[in-house]
């Protein structure tokens, strides 16, 4: 079966014709796709891409909102392919799945309205995602849409580490606990890093404990065992935990007073700032690592600062897994950041010996990981836990949810 995956953002839509492997822990095989860019501007364009990524198109398009995105990906896939044709689902990527949803579900009119309203927990996300399911259903109305969420890999986190000690009222009235997010990316690397410990060293999968390390403009800690989340740094929103490019991660919670308090900002100015003009970014001007590396290796100490903070933020959430887990077999690392930032990867294993935890300097500059690999990084099979390169499979884990989800029945 080939599906369509559809990532709506805000200024974005991203799609993708992938074939789900039949093993779990494989990559899809990805078809052909691209991406349709500024959107809502006059600068919209689409790039598209063959299998293999090999680069058919890149070209202006009038793109006003995400319905005539969708169009002109639709006239791009049938002008360079993949055919529709065969295409038996349409998988959509929706961010927040608030607590009605713990799995990928089929799509109506119903399931559409609810993930609208859940915008109250994702206003910048949900929104555009039910946007792109919309253009979507009406430009692909004769098969099937299934949406998956980032939330529903954490949807059966332990209580003890999904709920926030607040008030009674704003738990049971307003949804206020940990949700997590990047579920898609979580689910698929922990998945590979398991099927990776069993054949090369014989671990349990249903006992395997591993921490994944979700890297990238946007940035997630999780501990995994035996295939399911157990805790994870991201929480009632994106923002919690790590530092990222543009976001603060884990704050006082009284800082909004406080710059009530003294600067005059409300709560509104504070969450902005917090979303758009922190992290990376807040530390010296920079969000994205490649830059801030080139910066800091050029001895401006503003930049050296910023990436010691980065690393020492997931060391921190590394040795506190490695305790919620009662131990460590793997230690992976995805996303745009992990997956090709030997610094960032040094960095953070430089303060984990206590764990055990080793990496081979010259495997870990050499570091060449495409769709489907596994690459070790630490010096030797028995030598504590495993490092690893995971490239993350998002868009695949979609693919291969809807096709689990509407084959379930035998349908």
């Amino acid at each position: 079966m080939s599906v369509l995956v559809v990532n709506a953002g805000s200024s974005s839509l991203k799609y993708a014709v992938l074939e789900p492997s039949g093993d779990p822990a494989a990559a899809a095989r990805r078809l052909g796709g691209g991406t349709v860019e500024r959107i809502g501007s006059d600068g919209a364009r689409l790039r598209h891409d063959g299998p293999g990524g090999r680069a058919v198109d890149d070209e202006a398009v009038d793109a006003p909102d995400h319905a005539a995105a969708l169009r002109a990906a639709a006239d791009a896939l049938a002008a360079h392919g993949p055919s529709l044709d065969d295409v038996t689902a349409v998988g959509h990527r929706v961010v927040h799945g608030g607590e009605d949803f713990s799995g990928p579900v089929v799509v109506d009119d119903r399931v559409l309205a609810r993930i609208a309203e859940l915008a109250v927990l994702a206003p910048l996300h949900n929104p555009v995602n039910a946007a792109g399911i919309r253009a979507a259903r009406e430009r692909f109305g004769d098969v099937p849409h299934v949406a998956v969420f980032d939330t529903a890999f954490h949807a059966d986190l332990p209580e003890v580490a999904r709920t926030y000690a607040v008030p009674r009222e704003w738990r049971e009235e307003h949804g206020v606990r940990r949700y997590g997010f990047h579920g898609t990316s979580h689910a698929y690397v922990s998945r590979a890093a398991t099927a990776w410990l069993q054949r090369e060293r014989g671990t349990d999968p249903g006992a395997a404990r591993v921490v994944v390390l979700h890297l990238g403009n946007g940035a997630s800690a999780c501990a995994v065992r035996g295939g399911r989340s157990v805790d994870t740094s991201m929480g009632l929103t994106p923002l919690a935990g790590l530092v990222m490019g543009s976001r603060s991660g884990d704050v006082d919670p009284a800082l909004a007073g406080h710059l009530r308090r003294v600067a005059g900002l409300d709560a509104e100015a504070v969450e902005e700032a917090l979303n758009g003009a922190s992290g990376l970014r807040g530390l010296c001007g920079d969000g994205d690592v490649r830059d801030v590396t080139r910066r800091a290796e050029a001895g401006e100490q503003d930049a050296a600062l910023a990436l010691a903070v980065y690393a020492y933020r997931v060391r921190a959430y590394v040795g506190a897994y490695a305790v919620a887990l009662e131990g460590l077999d793997a230690l992976a690392f995805t996303a745009g950041v992990g997956e090709n930032s030997a610094r960032v990867r040094a960095d953070v294993c430089d303060g984990l010996a206590v764990l055990g935890v080793q990496v081979d300097p010259a495997r870990n500059a050499d570091v060449a990981a495409g769709p489907g690999d596994v690459v070790p990084v630490h010096p030797g099979a028995a030598a504590g836990p495993a490092v690893l390169v995971v490239p993350t499979d998002e868009e695949g884990e979609i693919a291969r949810q809807a096709v689990d989800l509407l084959t379930a029945g035998g349908d």
